[in-house]
């Protein structure tokens, strides 16, 4: 059991463990997407519409789990890079799709190989990669939520340490 002091010491924090990795994670992609144009914000946005386009802002903002206001400049440098289109919907003119041109599909084919160089920056590989990520899913892409009354902390695989 960890005394008051140990739980309140830096390196005992889940959050500042993340937010470190987090930054180093996005210095790794940076050389390695710079050749691409892309920025990492710029690479989460074209996975998801290699996985589906068109997409509404709405939806796109949804599965990266950022406000529209924050995808919009996303889009739209990716628009002014000729890698999206932004158009309204003849369904719904209220709602703004956004849809890959063929230099944004063609730029697939060259982000192929992303991954690869991420895991050997990194020295790593691919079951390391997906456990680490699956680890990370209590805390990801989503709002958090209180735990029940009578969890036990760590229970359902939340730690809160």
């Amino acid at each position: 059991m960890m005394t008051d002091d140990e739980l309140l010491r830096l390196e005992n924090q889940l959050c500042f463990a993340m937010v470190t990795a987090a930054r180093n994670v996005v210095a790794v992609y940076r050389p390695i997407l710079e050749p691409l144009g892309l920025t990492h914000p710029q690479y989460l946005v074209m996975l998801a519409l290699w996985e589906h386009s068109p997409r509404s802002l709405t939806d796109l903002s949804a599965e990266l789990a950022l406000e529209p206001a924050s995808a919009s400049p996303l889009v739209k440098r990716l628009e002014k890079d000729g890698l999206v289109q932004r158009a309204r919907s003849t369904a719904d003119e209220r709602r703004l799709d956004i849809t890959l041109t063929d230099t944004g599909r063609a730029l697939r084919d060259r982000a192929v190989d992303v991954p690869r160089a991420v895991m050997a920056a990194v020295g790593t590989g691919i079951d390391e990669v997906a456990s680490l990520r699956d680890a990370l899913k209590p805390f990801a892409g989503r709002a958090p939520r209180s735990p029940s009354a009578d969890a036990e902390p760590g229970v359902g695989g939340r730690s809160y340490t």
